[in-house]
């Protein structure tokens, strides 16, 4: 369809409508709010991350000081239960020497024996007449089984018998074997001997 103005006059072009300045403003204001509400998050996070990271390899460094420390403490007490086995053979050792309950040599040689006998040591010596009965701890049944031998071959002890081994907790963290055990003096050498001479005197004398 075509339109004819018949008026003779411009048709009024339509004007255009102006956007506020305030809104511009106001729209301008909540971007630059955003953009520093955004700049602010990230900074707060990456410092977060930071000390995140610095106290998880810090817990690191704990944990692996606390496995050494825990290495360490199992190391010392070790150290103390040797110490301890250590000490409880040198004060056996001191009490026979100053116990004197028998000759000075039948002390020296057991506390010997004692002293060479790896992982075993002594805690009750009793003497009845000719006859010792000894209680002791070892590390191990081998031990008793080699300080009996020991005993035997030193030519002090004769009758040397077991009568109990086992095994206890005397000692913390350590694997123990109580035993008891006993043995007779040997008599001395020159004793054994004494009687020979007495056939030399009578063929002596049958001879005068």
């Amino acid at each position: 369809m075509i339109r004819i103005n018949l008026l003779g006059q411009a048709r009024p072009k339509t004007a255009k409508q102006a956007v506020p300045v305030e809104a511009t403003l106001r729209v301008g204001m909540l971007i630059a709010a955003i953009v520093v509400a955004l700049i602010f998050l990230f900074v707060t996070y990456m410092s977060q991350k930071k000390d995140l990271d610095a106290t998880n390899d810090e817990i690191h460094k704990l944990q692996a000081e606390r496995a050494r420390l825990q290495q360490v403490k199992e190391q010392v007490q070790q150290f103390e239960a040797q110490k301890a086995v250590l000490q409880q053979r040198i004060n056996v050792i001191e009490m026979l020497q100053k116990g004197r309950t028998g000759g000075q040599e039948l002390l020296d040689n057991l506390a010997n024996t004692v002293a060479h006998t790896d992982g075993l040591w002594l805690t009750n010596l009793a003497k009845t007449g000719n006859t010792l009965s000894i209680d002791g701890e070892a590390s191990s049944v081998n031990a008793v089984a080699n300080f009996l031998t020991q005993m035997k071959r030193s030519g002090y002890f004769d009758k040397v018998e077991i009568k109990e081994a086992k095994q206890d907790d005397i000692l913390k963290n350590v694997t123990t074997f109580g035993f008891s055990l006993t043995a007779e003096i040997a008599a001395p050498q020159g004793v054994q001997g004494a009687s020979a001479p007495a056939p030399a005197a009578t063929a002596a004398k049958g001879r005068s």
